[in-house]
C-alpha cells in the first residue's frame, strides 16, 4: 500500500543524532511520520532538498523580544519573524520586560500574546526575585515556561538578586534547572569608576573577568548546598570554562556567537557601543578559551542573547549607551561560517542548537529528527556564500553587528511543526507559533 503524507522533503542530507546521510522525510499533521527512502510515497507537497542539509530545528534559548513595554525596539511578532528568517524554529524569551515577567498574570499574558502571532514556537522564562520566591515552584511549572531566570548582576531592566541568601532561597524551592546572568554586582559597583566616558573599550575593564568568574563560583557553591541544577548564560571568560569543567554535574553553560566571533579591542574600535554587551565581548584570549570549551564539550548549548536597541539608543555616549545587540537571525549563518572554517563540526552545531537544549530543558517532542517528533526543521545550504547586511535584518531594531560580513553557509528554509514558514528569504506561511511543551510542565 502506498504511503501518503502531507509533505515529503526529498533527497536532502539529514543531520541527526545518528550521523548524517541522504534521507527523505515524510510529514503528517505537523509531525515527522517516516524517515528513509520514500520514492514510492505520495504527498500533497513534495519539496526537492537536493544539495541541502536538513537539521533538527534550531532552538535559541536566550532572546529578548522586549514585549511588553519596550516594543519600539522589538516585539514578539518582529522578533520571531527575525528568528524564522534565520532558520530558528523555537525561542526562549527573557523576563526583563516592562512590567517584569515575575507574576502569573504577566506570564500568562505573554503566552497569550504569542499564540499564533509569533512565527516560531516559544517559551518564556519567569523572573526570579526576592518577592516571588514562594510562588516560583508553581510558576516554573506553568505551560510554556522555560524555567526561572535570575540576574546576579544588573543589566537591561531592574531584575536583580545579587546576594547569596536570596539566591539560596530561590534555589532551595525550585525543581527545574534555573538560568543565570552571572556577573558579581558587588564588584561591578566597586569598579564603576573605571568606565571612561565616550570609550566603550572600557566596558570589559569595568565588567572584568573576575566579576564573571566570582558570580559563577558563588552559583556553583549554592547549587551544591541546595541540590539544584543551574545554567550559566553567555559565558564570556576563559576562567569560567576552566572552572565549569569540574562542575558539570550541577552546572551547564551557554556560549553566544558574538563571544565566539568578535574580540576586543578591534570590535569596539570598529563598532563602538554597538559591540557593547553584558557580559562584555573580551579579548581573543577569552574567545579562544570559549572555543576550547566548545571543543571539549564543556559548553552545552548556543544562545544568541538577541537584545535589540535602536541605533539612536546605541549612539548615546558611553556609558549611557545600553548594552545589547541583535542576534537571533544571524546565529545560524555566523555559526555555519565557523563550521565551514573548521572550528566545529556540523554534528557539534546540531548538538549545541537542538539536541543540547532539548536535553537540558527537558523539551518534549523537539530537538531531533525522529518519527513522532514535531517536524521542526532548519534547512541550510552549506556551500552558499552570502553577505549579512542590515537590510536583511527583520528585527525592528534594523541593524546587526555583522553588517557587511561575508559568510559561507546560509539558512534556506524553516519548518515549524510541518509548516514551511520561511523559504529562500521569504515568509511562506502566516504566523502559527505555539508554546513549547516541556516534560516538567505537562499537566496530568
Amino acid at each position: 500500500m502506498t504511503q501518503t503524507f502531507d509533505v515529503i522533503l526529498k533527497s536532502g542530507t539529514v543531520v541527526n543524532q545518528d550521523g548524517e546521510g541522504p534521507c527523505d522525510i515524510g510529514i503528517t499533521a505537523g509531525r515527522i511520520a517516516a524517515l528513509g527512502a520514500l520514492g514510492q510515497a505520495s504527498a500533497g507537497q513534495v519539496i526537492d532538498c537536493r544539495g541541502l542539509h536538513i537539521l533538527p530545528g534550531v532552538i535559541d534559548t536566550q532572546v529578548h523580544f522586549r514585549e511588553p513595554g519596550l516594543t519600539h525596539k522589538e516585539d514578539l511578532e518582529s522578533g520571531s519573524r527575525s528568528a524564522v528568517m534565520g532558520g530558528v524554529t523555537a525561542v526562549f524569551e527573557m523576563p526583563n520586560t516592562n512590567p517584569l515577567t515575575v507574576t502569573e498574570e504577566a506570564f500568562t499574558a505573554k503566552v497569550k500574546a504569542g499564540y499564533h502571532r509569533m512565527h516560531c514556537d516559544y517559551a518564556f522564562f519567569i523572573g526570579g526575585t526576592r518577592d516571588n520566591v514562594e510562588a516560583l515552584p508553581e510558576l516554573e511549572r506553568a505551560p510554556g515556561c522555560a524555567g526561572v531566570k535570575v540576574f546576579i548582576g544588573s543589566s537591561t531592566g531592574s531584575l536583580l538578586v545579587e546576594d547569596d541568601p536570596s539566591l539560596r532561597r530561590i534555589l532551595s524551592v525550585i525543581r527545574r534547572r534555573a538560568s543565570f546572568h552571572a556577573e558579581d554586582e558587588y564588584r561591578l559597583n566597586e569598579r564603576k569608576h573605571l568606565r571612561i566616558e565616550g570609550d566603550p573599550r572600557s566596558h570589559p575593564v569595568w565588567r572584568d573577568e573576575i566579576a564573571a568568574l566570582t558570580a559563577t563560583q558563588r552559583l556553583v557553591t549554592i547549587a551544591r548546598e541546595t541540590g539544584a541544577r543551574i545554567h550559566v548564560l553567555h559565558i564570556s571568560t576563559r576562567e569560567e570554562i576552566a572552572f565549569l569543567r569540574d562542575h558539570k554535574d550541577v552546572a551547564s553553560c551557554e556560549a553566544t556567537p558574538h563571544h565566539l566571533t568578535l574580540a576586543a579591542p578591534e570590535c569596539y574600535a570598529r563598532l563602538g557601543s554597538r559591540a557593547q554587551m553584558n557580559p562584555p565581548v573580551r579579548d581573543s584570549r577569552h574567545r579562544d578559551g570559549i572555543w576550547y570549551g566548545i571543543a571539549q564539550g564543556i559548553v552545552d548549548i548556543l544562545g544568541s542573547d538577541h537584545a535589540p536597541h535602536t541605533l539612536e539608543e546605541k549612539a548615546r555616549t558611553y556609558p549611557a549607551s545600553p548594552s545589547g545587540m541583535t542576534g537571533v537571525q544571524t546565529l545560524v549563518p555566523v555559526m555555519l561560517d565557523h563550521v565551514n572554517a573548521g572550528r566545529l563540526s556540523l554534528a557539534r552545531f546540531v548538538d549545541l542548537t537542538s539536541a543540547g537544549p532539548a536535553r537540558l530543558f527537558n523539551i518534549a517532542m523537539k530537538g531531533r529528527i525522529a518519527a513522532g517528533y514535531d517536524a521542526d526543521l532548519t534547512i541550510v545550504d552549506l556551500k552558499r556564500r552570502e553577505t549579512i547586511t542590515n537590510a536583511w535584518t527583520a528585527s525592528r531594531a534594523g541593524w546587526t553587528p555583522y553588517d557587511g560580513l561575508p559568510v559561507t553557509g546560509w539558512p534556506v528554509g524553516t519548518f515549524v511543526r510541518g509548516r514551511r514558514v520561511m523559504w529562500e528569504g521569504e515568509l511562506a506561511t502566516p504566523s502559527t507559533g505555539e508554546p513549547v511543551a516541556f516534560l516538567e510542565t505537562l499537566k496530568p
